[in-house]
């Protein structure tokens, strides 16, 4: 597999270490050290996936996520702290479509990057429209009531699983095996708080047609169908 990859980390040894791995397997990739500079490289560069630490100076990896996501679709996965799971939280609620877990093997930085890659390539052109939602599968771009929102590839991939799937009771291991073909390494918290940031982009008032059904799952309510 190749592609643009940027690579946004503090740690210049780790940086410069997983640079070599993604070399290897096939992409570019280019490093930087800070969120500021990590910014201006990712608008430069219009990267097919970024890598970003959580903890940068100058421009921390979440608020940095959380303006590449109003930017663009690109695929972002986010580096974390074993010792901090609220992180792993914090890191997907911004926008990120996977995180890995430092101390990391750097293959599996690699299998993940192009697992992100394989769903964000093999879509199938195909628009969807349930309501007021509309999703184009081939660019990405999601709108409500004709304004469009943005959203990570994983909320995507999420949301189209739930426009197929209208007024179906899902559970999160078949939300997971759905959309992200089980490769999807979070917990229960982690695919919730997917589930809630999407919630929060293509919800309006009086109509929030992802529900929570207790004990059970969620359920992407239709009228009429």
């Amino acid at each position: 597999m190749s592609g643009a990859v940027l690579i946004i980390e503090d740690d210049v040894r780790i940086a410069n270490w997983v640079k070599v791995y993604f070399e290897r397997a096939g992409f570019s990739a280019e490093v930087t050290h800070d969120g500021e500079s990590g910014l201006t490289m990712a608008r430069d560069l219009a990267p097919d996936l970024v890598i970003l630490d959580l903890m940068l100076p100058r421009l921390d990896g979440v608020e940095l996520c959380r303006i590449l996501r109003r930017e663009s679709d690109v695929p972002i996965i986010m580096l974390t702290a074993r010792e901090a799971p609220e992180e792993r939280i914090t890191g997907l609620e911004s926008g990120a479509d996977d995180y890995v877990v430092k101390p990391f093997d750097p293959d599996e930085v690699i299998a993940r990057a192009e697992a992100v890659l394989r769903r964000v390539r093999g879509k199938v052109q195909q628009v969807l429209t349930r309501d007021h939602i509309t999703l184009n599968e081939t660019t990405g771009v999601v709108t409500v009531d004709e304004e469009r929102v943005p959203l990570s590839q994983a909320q995507i991939a999420l949301l189209a699983t739930f426009m197929r799937h209208p007024n179906q009771v899902l559970t999160r291991d078949q939300l997971i095996s759905l959309t992200f073909d089980g490769e999807f390494e979070g917990f229960d918290r982690a695919i919730d708080s997917q589930i809630a940031r999407l919630r929060r982009q293509i919800h309006r008032e009086g109509r929030e047609p992802i529900q929570t059904v207790y004990g059970a799952g969620y359920r992407f309510v239709v009228e009429g169908d």
